[in-house]
């Protein structure tokens, strides 16, 4: 085999075996405790999301709004921000029985709280 035949083999079976993984992590974030968050204009609902604590888990976020959105956590270090329309999730690693706060940094008077019991 050649120098770049073999190159071109590599580079094959690396993009493969990364394929791979991605797959394996998408199917493991579908098989997490799942929530359901919307963010409507400066609205959330529910604003009072109660999860288990101990267990990592996924909020997935829509905003039905006519503008932006943008899910942030300070405490949890996260943040997705949303297209009007748009649908999308954060994965949140096993948390502390707590409340930790989020909100919608386009309206900062949209408040909620993430409860672990």
């Amino acid at each position: 085999m050649t120098g770049i035949r073999k190159f071109a083999a590599l580079a094959l079976s690396a993009s493969f075996a990364a394929s791979l993984a991605g797959v394996a992590t998408v199917a493991h974030a579908e098989d997490l405790p799942t929530f359901k968050l919307e963010m409507t204009d400066g609205k959330l609902n529910p604003a009072r999301i109660e999860v288990p604590a101990g267990k990592r888990i996924k909020i997935e976020v829509r905003n039905t709004g006519k503008g932006a959105a943008e899910f942030e956590s300070v405490q949890l270090r996260k943040e997705k921000v949303l297209a009007p329309g748009a649908d999308s999730f954060v994965v949140i690693a096993p948390l502390d029985p707590g409340e930790y706060k989020f909100f919608d940094d386009f309206h900062q008077q949209a408040q909620g709280v993430i409860v672990a019991k």
